[in-house]
């Protein structure tokens, strides 16, 4: 799959985030489905939807997901383990020259980790220090809640420093121009109902997110 992502300009290199959920609604950015069911033996398929534009100095996100139950037991960064919660993901491939993706995982309370290094080889974790600069604002609040049964409609707004993906290339260009190879997902490891949905589709025999060969393409303007 190909998705154009929107360039907008604000009046600081880091708005409130408040500011970046209000504007995804002004610029009428549209949505995109996360519902690619790739392991038959995780059927499940809760309503998942997500939308990006960018800066000259960030990259924002923000997904919605409308499912049956919840789960947020992570309510720290660095160590978490958000994949058992309710979470998406944002996995990117942001340097022409290095093969290095970045996955960016967060609950459905804004709570995650930030990685990255070449598939198969030594990845590093991103500590508070870094994750910390990744602003994010999710309708849910940020404290840890457990189990939840019911349905539940959230939406989690994240804005991402461009500069964070130098980690892996300092002379990385900038993004306008250029296109990328990204994911999207949502998944729940340890919730009622696992489940591992995708933007692009995965081809791999059991549930794995960290495939870049099978991204998908993200030009941005």
């Amino acid at each position: 799959m190909t998705l154009i992502v929107a360039r907008v300009a604000f009046s600081t290199p880091a708005p409130p985030i408040e500011e970046v959920a209000a504007r995804f609604e002004q610029e009428a950015i549209p949505w995109n489905p996360i519902d690619q069911v790739n392991w038959p033996e995780f059927p499940a398929r809760p309503e998942v939807r997500f939308r990006i534009m960018h800066s000259d100095s960030e990259i924002y996100l923000q997904f919605h997901v409308r499912q049956e139950g919840l789960t947020a037991t992570f309510d720290y960064d660095y160590g978490g383990q958000p994949y058992k919660d309710d979470c998406v993901e944002f996995f990117m491939i942001p340097s022409p020259s290095d093969p290095s993706y970045f996955n960016l995982e967060m609950n459905c309370i804004g709570h995650g980790t930030f990685d990255y290094g070449p598939l198969g080889g030594e990845r590093v974790h991103g500590d508070d220090s870094v994750i910390s600069r990744i602003r994010r604002l999710s309708s849910l609040g940020s404290e840890a809640f457990g189990r939840r049964g019911g349905m539940h409609d959230w939406t989690l707004t994240i804005a991402i420093p461009k500069e964070l993906y130098a980690l892996v290339d300092k002379d990385l260009p900038g993004f306008s121009g250029r296109t990328v190879k990204a994911n999207f997902y949502k998944c729940g490891d340890e919730t009622a109902v696992p489940h591992y949905l995708s933007w692009n589709p995965v081809v791999w025999p059991k549930p794995s997110f960290h495939r870049p060969e099978c991204f998908g393409d993200l030009y941005f303007e």
